[in-house]
């Protein structure tokens, strides 16, 4: 198996948080993301090597790599290849090949952009827009509450609500969506303590307001081309939990070890 990988679909924060527990427990890993990956909280992203070559997460440092034949450099490196293949075109020549251990869609599309049971020996999604038995062979849930983590082996995630969970007593009023569609210049950067009513950003001549007190968890990359009503920004209320924009969130965690939980049970074990 130590030629082997599991491809991991998406390099958001949660995605990053499966990926980098992958990393952990030995997994070989293969990012696969598109060419204008959108993080919001970026400090914990592995995305973020699309543009800027490199990204470390929590002591693990992802490379960016243009082709499959360099993922091989970046894997005797003791590190994760990220490639940017939103649609998955190198899939199909490394399954042939016998390279894939499993596939995880972590993109949190809220829907299923192209992940089939036949990409893999074993096929995992996070999330809503699945259904376990079909589009792929298992489903995690990644709704915060009682059932976060949960392994679906027959049926679907709870549908996609619209309301962020709860993170400090608040939910829809920390999530910061775009008034406006264009260009974004930030006036904020990640972890500062921001105001209520404090101009976080510009989105072409308009102005991005926090909505609450607290610390800015998470913005968008300076310069994104965002439409009216993308989210761009995350504010936790709890001043004093600063450390939490540069480390994996508790979310991310728990659906980390219910992605190595399922591979565990399929004896896919580490290389």
């Amino acid at each position: 198996m130590s030629n082997k990988c599991v491809i991991v679909r998406g390099g958001g924060d949660l995605a990053s948080g499966v990926i980098h527990r992958l990393y952990r427990c030995g997994y070989r890993v293969l990012i696969l993301e598109s060419e204008r990956p959108s993080a919001i909280r970026r400090m914990v992203s592995f995305c973020e090597a699309v543009y800027d070559g490199e990204a470390f997460v929590e002591g693990v440092l992802c490379q960016r790599v243009n082709t499959i034949e360099e993922c091989e450099k970046v894997w005797a490196s003791k590190e994760i290849p990220l490639l940017v293949d939103a649609e998955g075109a190198c899939i199909s020549e490394l399954r042939e090949k016998g390279k894939i251990l499993a596939l995880v869609d972590a993109i949190i599309a809220k829907r299923n952009i192209g992940t089939t049971r036949e990409m893999a020996p074993l096929t995992i999604a996070l999330g809503p827009g699945f259904e376990a038995g079909e589009d792929v062979d298992y489903v995690v849930e990644t709704m915060r509450g009682h059932d976060l983590g949960r392994i679906i082996e027959e049926g679907c995630a709870i549908p996609n609500t619209g309301i962020p969970g709860l993170v400090g007593g608040v939910s829809k009023e920390r999530v910061i969506h775009s008034p406006a569609a264009g260009q974004i210049r930030n006036q904020a950067q990640i972890a500062d303590i921001v105001e209520q009513g404090q101009i976080l950003a510009y989105v072409g001549e308009t102005p991005v307001k926090a909505t609450i007190t607290g610390v800015l968890r998470g913005i968008i990359r300076d310069g994104y081309e965002v439409f009216e009503g993308m989210k761009i920004a995350d504010i936790d209320p709890r001043k004093e939990e600063k450390k939490n924009c540069f480390t994996i969130s508790d979310k991310a965690r728990c659906i980390a070890g219910s992605v190595v939980e399922i591979l565990m049970n399929h004896g896919i074990m580490p290389h």
